[in-house]
């Protein structure tokens, strides 16, 4: 039975390092990122860790709404698991958190996707890399690569994902009536609620 969903935010930053993989690729949207609540507040995937130095490289916990990410061209889709799945994963991600500043940027290892070679490197990731090793618990997903040869493409291509959403990612709905809800003061949201019944019962 599947009981959990995660979500794929794939992303075009428009940055230079951007521009060569799709250059290579001859595909969109190549920096992924998986997430874990509906609102894409708990986002992680391997990028940059200062927006404005791009070989600050390593994991990282994204904003969608953040200034680097918010104007990138997106698309989100779900995938619905098990408990069991889901929580293997989880733990998968928290030992990258715990041990986050072991983690680098695996430059390399795109070119080892562009030259066909196989580039194993110790605690070093791309972005489709990583995703693909944390869902390698899932046992509902499947690559048929090794993770190292991954690219975000072939993570769009498995067909038990659903597209939620295409478009800037500072647009992304779901997050968007999330916030203002949550802005709300609880009472106000309640009167509000209540005289919209009322104006349709009277009408």
């Amino acid at each position: 039975m599947r009981e959990r969903t995660i979500y794929f935010i794939f992303t075009d930053t428009g940055t230079y390092l951007s521009r060569m993989i799709n250059l290579y690729t001859n595909q969109p949207l190549n920096h992924v990122s998986i997430g874990f609540d509906h609102e894409l507040k708990e986002v992680y995937s391997f990028g940059r860790i200062h927006p404005k130095n791009p070989f600050s490289g390593g994991f990282v916990r994204e904003d969608i709404r953040g200034e680097f990410l918010k104007q990138s061209r997106s698309a989100v889709y779900a995938l619905n698991i098990s408990e069991q799945e889901y929580q293997r994963i989880r733990q998968h991600i928290k030992e990258f958190e715990d041990r986050a500043s072991d983690y680098k940027y695996n430059f390399i290892g795109l070119l080892g996707i562009a030259l066909k070679v196989e580039i194993h490197r110790k605690n070093a990731f791309f972005c489709s890399q990583f995703v693909a090793t944390v869902m390698e618990d899932a046992d509902s997903f499947k690559l048929s690569k090794p993770t190292n040869f991954v690219t975000p493409a072939d993570i769009r291509d498995n067909t038990e994902l659903q597209l939620i959403f295409q478009g800037r990612l500072g647009d992304y709905p779901k997050h968007q009536l999330a916030e203002e809800v949550l802005d709300l003061p609880k009472q106000s949201f309640i009167n509000h609620i209540t005289q919209k019944v009322k104006q349709i019962v009277l009408r």
